[in-house]
């Protein structure tokens, strides 16, 4: 019977196979480093791409905050102009309000009334005097809400006084200050103050 020692033989299998298993492992590795490297290398890009991206919308908002403070700054100036401009209109228009009030407070005096005091607050004139009698104040009302300039006239209080040893009546009266109508406005802008005997 021949006997084969097969011990070397097993013996060069085994270290062949560790080898094979070496080279597998370290080709593993090798594989796993590259597509670790590629994915990282792929990853870091989208990440760059997008710091990038966020970097330039950043600098567009700072560029959209810039020139929203500049239209807030524009609006805020226009606000003031125009209410600088209102307030150049309202004393244009009102310009002439205190010489038609006083005009008109003149043509609208009945004979026998006397005033002491005139206070004007916004819209409202407060007038005080005397009167000859209960019926001239009464009279200087209905006048005053005939007025095209004048009206809602409020007696506050009619009582009897003496003036220079004389009884009379002692009034004191509230009435608003009323513009004429746009359209009215326009035609007596538009028309020349007569002078004496009719000529313009």
């Amino acid at each position: 019977m021949i006997r084969i020692n097969l011990l070397p033989h097993r013996e060069e299998m085994r270290k062949a196979r560790r080898q094979q298993f070496g080279l597998f492992a370290a080709l593993a590795a090798v594989a796993g480093l590259a597509v670790w490297f590629v994915g990282h290398t792929i990853i870091a890009g989208y990440i760059d791409s997008q710091e990038e991206k966020n970097t330039f919308l950043k600098q567009e908002i700072a560029v959209l905050d810039k020139e929203i403070s500049e239209i807030k700054g524009l609006r805020e100036q226009a606000e003031a102009l125009l209410s600088r401009k209102q307030v150049i209109e309202s004393l244009q228009t009102n310009r002439t309000e205190t010489v038609q009030v006083f005009n008109e407070l003149a043509r609208q005096m009945p004979e026998g009334v006397f005033l002491k005091t005139l206070k004007q607050t916004g819209s409202r004139i407060n007038l005080t005097g005397y009167a000859q009698s209960n019926a001239r104040v009464s009279n200087l009302m209905r006048n005053l809400e005939a007025s095209p300039y004048l009206e809602r006239a409020d007696l506050v209080e009619v009582k009897a006084a003496t003036l220079n040893n004389r009884r009379v009546s002692e009034f004191n009266l509230n009435v608003s200050t009323e513009r004429p109508k746009a359209e009215e406005a326009d035609k007596s802008a538009g028309k020349l103050p007569v002078m004496a005997g009719g000529k313009p």
